[in-house]
């Protein structure tokens, strides 16, 4: 490893918190597929679960009133690819990627599907190197302020299903959803979706790591246009 990217490891770790014992699984926490083996995508895997457990118990804690649905779709909201993908950045997380050339080119260590996979993998790294407890003490830090965010009064609904409540409390058909195509090789796709709302002739396209990432960014883009007309 270069001193630059030596570098770039000393400092995550230092905005992590975190001095891993064991330096391997931070090294395979940052390792995309594309670049080889061993990669990520075990940790993703179990950092998914570690984050969706440690985000449970945030909310459980700070928010003792609500309800099972309100907590699960604030849980929703904290650990999607749009706010992973915000924490990555927090920790100029891409920097640190080892992509292969492919991914490289096309601006993988940008991409919010790649970050978001690679802020599970290093949660599930702590989780290895240090027990439960780190990895859920590193996720109160990593988002905190996304937590100081939400508004336990009106816990926020997935854009495709706020797009559809908006159009029927109005009496108006519900958005068609079209997938335009798919981009990139196979292990890295991103997908390309549209959402049209006849009525107003409205057209929005959205990307995201998956079909259904994708339908809701064109809904987001969608109910931010109608809420301005």
């Amino acid at each position: 490893m270069t001193g630059t990217a030596t570098e770039f490891i000393d400092r995550l770790q230092r905005r992590l918190g975190h001095a891993f014992a064991d330096s391997r699984l931070l090294a395979e926490a940052l390792t995309h597929r594309s670049f080889g083996q061993p990669n990520n995508e075990r940790l993703e895997f179990l950092g998914d679960s570690v984050l969706n457990c440690a985000m449970s118990l945030a909310l459980y804690a700070r928010f003792s009133d609500l309800r099972e649905g309100d907590l699960s779709r604030l849980r929703a909201s904290l650990v999607c690819q749009e706010a992973l993908a915000r924490v990555a950045a927090t920790l100029e997380l891409g920097d640190c990627l080892r992509l292969g050339e492919g991914e490289l080119r096309s601006g993988g260590a940008r991409r919010p599907s790649i970050l978001a996979d690679a802020v599970e993998a290093v949660i599930a790294a702590v989780t290895l190197d240090a027990g439960f407890e780190a990895a859920r003490a590193l996720v109160e830090r990593l988002f905190a302020p996304l937590l100081a965010e939400v508004d336990p009064a009106a816990p926020g609904k997935d854009p495709k299903t706020a797009l559809q409540e908006w159009l029927q409390a109005r009496k108006l058909a519900l958005p068609v959803y079209t997938m335009l195509r798919v981009l990139g090789e196979a292990h890295a796709q991103e997908f390309e979706v549209s959402c049209e709302v006849a009525k107003f002739a409205l057209r929005t396209v959205g990307r995201g790591g998956s079909r259904r990432a994708a339908e809701q960014q064109s809904a987001e883009l969608a109910l931010a246009q109608l809420r301005q007309t």
